[in-house]
């Protein structure tokens, strides 16, 4: 099974490239995995939110597969402990899935048309993060799922 995260825009910050980084490499020991990173809108002053939404979703659209399994990151999802979610994604790999592809929204989250579409979402947190911090806890969340799954002894219980 392949494993892709879509976000709209680059990670700003070094120190959260690294780290994400580092766990994308870990990750590829379990897994087919990439992050694939839009660019963000460029003239965006002379739209409201839900216009840049709207427009974030057709690359979102662009990049998808009709095989694709793809779930929203969206603070109103499902919430999983990490070892429930290790066995969501076990369920999925088991289940013949071959690609399966969260997107992680821009700034203001992601368009109504996604939410109507890909009715499965994750939520990391009641609490709200950056769109570019999600990217470094969901990256972990998915090395610790992997190691859970292989019995390894990074994530204690």
């Amino acid at each position: 099974m392949e494993i892709q995260v879509i976000c709209i825009g680059k990670t700003d910050d070094i120190e959260s490239r690294k780290i994400i980084s580092n766990y994308e490499n870990r990750l590829k020991h379990y897994v087919k995995f990439n992050f694939l990173y839009l660019p963000d809108l460029k003239e965006t002053k002379n739209l409201s939110q839900e216009q840049q939404k709207a427009k974030e979703a057709l690359l979102i659209e662009k990049q998808l597969k009709t095989s694709d399994v793809v779930i929203l990151l969206d603070e109103n999802g499902k919430q999983f402990s990490s070892v429930n979610f290790s066995e969501f994604l076990n369920k999925k790999m088991s289940s013949g899935c071959k690609s399966l592809v969260f997107i992680i929204g821009g700034a203001y989250g992601l368009a109504q048309t996604l939410h109507q579409k890909y009715v499965f979402k994750i939520s990391l947190s009641k609490m709200t993060f950056s769109h570019q911090m999600i990217r470094l806890l969901f990256v972990e969340q998915l090395y610790r799922a992997n190691t859970i799954l292989k019995n390894e002894p990074y994530h204690h219980r």
